[in-house]
């Protein structure tokens, strides 16, 4: 299995329009930052984790021309905004698989009711094909995945456990019962927004507890903010099998 880390910032990317922080004028590439997504291949299928606002100039970076569908975590904007720029892949496929919870699916036919409408059809706009996920077990090819529900402040999201990898972002709160889903992992993919608290998302201190806990072979970090510091400093604080996921990162597991 191979991810790619398309985007590993947060809601405003990095660098953000009109800041005067440092981190934002850092000449190392590790510390520019689009929306955070992934792609995870196995077996000859491509499945892509959040269509932000970057999901065009990502597909086009990571040279992906082909995708069997779209997994969403939840319904932000800076995970969802880029669903028009879904429509060279279904001119290419046809209607394009989306999974996510009933609750985002709503949300998505009002914001984007031109895709998700079946009548009166404007010729141009993409299709998509609606997959519902329980927290239960789903099939994607030939892979069980295996959701994981969590709080986002107040908002449930879901993180995706394929195999011996995980995928969890915009993580604030997790029951002991979804926990156990994080064990026995080779690679945790988790949120640390920045160092000091924040209401709705982990903290470094916070991301780090849970990886001691739940002990995966390998951690990665997503989801940053500049807050957080400068790649290369933020690694050296890390333990040894905790890394800053970066954006054009590719892992295998």
């Amino acid at each position: 299995m191979k991810v790619t880390f398309l985007g590993t910032g947060t809601s405003q990317g990095i660098p953000v329009i009109n800041s005067t922080h440092p981190v934002c004028f850092s000449d190392d590439s590790r510390d520019k930052r689009l929306r955070s997504s992934i792609a995870v291949e196995w077996d000859g299928f491509r499945y892509i984790i959040d269509c932000g606002p970057d999901f065009r100039y990502q597909m086009l970076r990571a040279n992906i021309s082909k995708i069997n569908g779209i997994l969403f975590t939840h319904e932000h904007s800076d995970h969802s905004a880029g669903m028009d720029d879904i429509r060279p892949f279904f001119f290419q496929m046809g209607p394009i698989p989306v999974y996510a919870h009933k609750r985002v699916l709503k949300n998505f036919e009002k914001r984007f009711d031109y895709i998700f409408i079946d009548e009166n059809k404007y010729p141009g706009a993409p299709s998509v094909q609606q997959h519902s996920i329980e927290n239960k077990p789903f099939q994607l090819g030939n892979l069980e995945i295996i959701p994981v529900d969590f709080l986002h402040g107040n908002l449930q999201v879901f993180g995706f456990r394929f195999n011996d990898f995980c995928y969890v972002t915009d993580l604030k709160s997790i029951s002991n019962e979804e926990k156990e889903k994080l064990k026995g992992l080779k690679v945790l993919v988790i949120n640390a927004l920045q160092k000091e608290h924040h209401f709705t998302h982990l903290n470094l201190e916070e991301a780090l507890e849970i990886i001691k806990e739940v002990k995966p072979e390998r951690a990665y970090l997503t989801h940053i903010s500049h807050k957080l510091g400068f790649h290369e400093e933020v690694e050296r604080e890390l333990p040894e099998n905790v890394f800053l996921a970066y954006d054009g990162l590719e892992i295998e597991i």
